[in-house]
């Protein structure tokens, strides 16, 4: 039987060894996104003067895309995950850079590279990119005391800093610093330098405010609800109040007739219009089961690369979803991030889908690679040794 403890094919070896209970999350998201496709897309499809059914079949293509990615990245050595971040970020960092000359623009932001049938946004691929090259820079030192990958690490986030802020794309950037910040504390970073990294992130924040006219626009809007145009915000919550526990019923909603991004931003008002709390809140917790379980799984976890790229992963991972959620629901300013899995667009599901299969990959035990010791990496990080 496929899989068993005597099956020594290459997918028998890779179920016995994968984390199947983030694999299983990962898709159950995948249904969700599915689903709230069918309920969200037709009406702004039809809206814009597309047919009702472009958006679905769009995104049951990159769905499908999306888990042939998770399955088979989550199949990868370890090395191999190296390899891909390093030849894939320098490909997709060139590309965002290049959106700057040749990209789409749209409401003021140059973020996108025209393709058949879709746009590609190579920003969203520098997030898995970055986390698993930054983990090789940081602990690459540890091997070579002369390699300067501290060095490199802050010089690559530079690089992609500058980029950013040229589109530009504060969210990304956002999600990117705090994926840098998460590494370098848990790499051991001085617990004072890190503070100062948390207190130059705040400043590039306000900066941000006085810079950006419409980053300064939601701020204020999120901090004076009488001022400003509340419209989407305001529908979105009216949603949530629509729905209640258990929803009004699919197909039932009216949310995704009124806002434009019902698809996208929103598609978390439309599932709290349609389907209700409850499917709301088991939503939330797929989510959080993904994130805390690839966290417990790393505690045990000794060698420092596997831990500090699979941090970064799951922590790039989980701040996008919170965004996307706490946005929807009025706890932050409205910030344009998709729901992983869950809303339209190409570059997120199959970015978010390389994210999930490399997490799956690094946290799979592989015979004749380090396996997790005894004491593990955090354990000896406790203890201040060198590791």
């Amino acid at each position: 039987m496929a899989g068993s403890r005597i099956d020594d094919s290459l997918f028998g070896r890779w179920w016995r060894n994968v984390d199947r209970t983030t694999l299983i999350c990962a898709f159950v998201l995948i249904g969700f996104g599915y689903i709230l496709m069918l309920a969200a897309s037709p009406a702004v499809a039809v809206r814009i003067g597309a047919s009702r059914n472009m958006f679905i079949f769009k995104q049951v293509m990159f769905l499908t895309i999306a888990g042939l990615i998770v399955v088979s990245v989550s199949m990868l050595s370890r090395k191999t995950v190296l390899r891909l971040s390093l030849v894939g970020g320098a490909l997709m960092l060139g590309a965002t850079a290049l959106t700057l000359v040749h990209g789409i623009e749209i409401k003021g932001a140059r973020r996108w590279i025209a393709l058949p049938m879709m746009s590609l946004q190579p920003s969203e691929f520098l997030k898995p990119c970055f986390a698993v090259a930054t983990g090789w820079l940081l602990t690459r030192r540890r091997v070579s005391r002369y390699f300067p990958g501290m060095l490199l690490a802050f010089a690559l986030f530079g690089v992609i800093l500058m980029l950013l802020k040229s589109q530009p794309d504060i969210g990304m950037l956002t999600v990117i610093t705090t994926v840098f910040l998460t590494q370098l504390f848990v790499d051991g970073l001085n617990l004072i330098l890190f503070g100062l990294g948390v207190a130059i992130m705040i400043g590039a924040g306000i900066a941000a405010f006085f810079l950006f006219p419409h980053v300064r626009s939601r701020v204020e809007r999120f901090l004076h609800p009488n001022v400003g145009d509340h419209y989407q915000i305001d529908t979105a919550l009216r949603a949530f109040g629509n729905g209640g526990l258990t929803g009004r019923g699919p197909g039932e909603g009216r949310v995704k007739d009124l806002l434009p991004d019902a698809h996208a931003d929103f598609v978390f008002a439309v599932a709290g219009e349609e389907y209700g709390l409850i499917v709301c809140m088991l939503i939330i917790c797929v989510f959080g089961v993904i994130v805390v379980r690839t966290l417990l799984r790393l505690i045990r976890e000794d060698d420092p690369f596997i831990v500090i790229s699979t941090t970064g992963l799951v922590t790039g991972f989980g701040l996008q979803a919170f965004v996307n959620m706490a946005s929807s629901l009025h706890l932050i300013p409205t910030k344009g991030m998709t729901l992983p899995f869950i809303s339209y667009g190409g570059s997120s599901a199959m970015s978010v889908a390389l994210a999930i299969g490399m997490v799956l990959a690094l946290t799979r035990h592989q015979p004749g690679e380090r396996a997790p010791g005894s004491g593990g990496f955090m354990t000896t990080l406790r203890q201040g040794r060198p590791v």
